[in-house]
């Protein structure tokens, strides 16, 4: 490949990559931290455990020695429980584009590999298949086991590996036909 066409390929990684990270993100759109928990500015001070749970937080004890009155034995975590709705939706919404971003990301590669016969496309849809995969993995990775990682990087070794075998002999005994 000439160097003209490498940046070509480079430009076509880019962009697949970009076309599916926004195009994931537009249909399933990141949610933020304040829309759950907002800001807590406020002068009130949560001395007790029943304090910080009608504000729904969670008191964790400490045995802590004062030299003033009143002497809170430990401290209010005040976003406890709008953090744990704002990480199961971020969860949720990891988990779906994972699904999405995977078979996505195995097309863009198949694609690039075996139907465009020009090589600067079919290498930068290859490479931008890849980073679709490595962008549906990562978003997912956070809430997996390593036993997970493990079967689901392997799965997908397996099927790439058989794409490649099944696609590559279908094409070779075309080749031969003619």
């Amino acid at each position: 490949m000439k160097a003209k066409d490498i940046l070509l390929a480079v430009a076509i990684i880019i962009l697949t990559i970009f076309v599916t990270f926004y195009g994931l993100n537009t249909l399933f759109p990141k949610q933020q931290f304040n829309d759950f928990c907002g800001e807590f500015k406020t002068a009130q001070i949560i001395e007790t455990p029943e304090m910080c749970e009608e504000i729904g937080g969670k008191w964790t004890f400490q045995d802590i020695r004062c030299i003033t009155e009143p002497c809170p034995q430990g401290y209010c975590d005040r976003d406890f429980s709008c953090r744990e709705d704002f990480e199961k939706i971020n969860e949720l919404r990891s988990r779906f584009v994972f699904f999405v971003a995977l078979p996505l990301g195995i097309v863009i590669i198949t694609l690039g590999a075996f139907f465009f016969g020009l090589e600067v496309v079919g290498v930068g849809l290859i490479g931008g298949g890849v980073g679709t995969l490595v962008y549906g993995s990562g978003a997912f990775w956070p809430f997996t086991q390593n036993w997970v990682r493990f079967l689901i990087s392997l799965a997908g070794l397996v099927i790439l590996i058989w794409l490649i075998y099944y696609f590559n002999k279908k094409f070779e005994k075309k080749g031969k036909r003619k």
